[in-house]
């Protein structure tokens, strides 16, 4: 069975979702994220504190990444990603 995925402009909220059609409808929304709980939606099988420490590998180690986040205010130990910030790690790594 082939996923397909839409993207849809929301206006009213500020951002875009990325929508998968599936089984299970799921939705990913660019909004401020806490930086474990993005962590998690990259990695749902693993503990909140490995998923963190994953995410944060990924980020560090991907020099245009950091410089990316980094130009936006991103600081290693900040516990929130801006919906900017969310934007470029997915524009990085692909959706959760």
């Amino acid at each position: 069975m082939s996923k397909k995925i839409h993207r849809v402009t929301d206006f009213k909220n500020g951002g875009v979702k990325i929508k998968k059609n599936t089984m299970n409808e799921e939705t990913f929304k660019v909004r401020a994220y806490g930086f474990g709980e993005l962590a998690q939606l990259y990695f749902p099988n693993i503990t909140k504190k490995s998923a963190s420490a994953q995410l944060r590998s990924w980020i560090t180690n991907h020099t245009p990444t950091i410089e990316k986040l980094q130009t936006m205010g991103y600081k290693p130990g900040n516990r929130l990603f801006t919906p900017a910030q969310v934007k470029v790690i997915v524009g990085e790594f692909g959706e959760p």
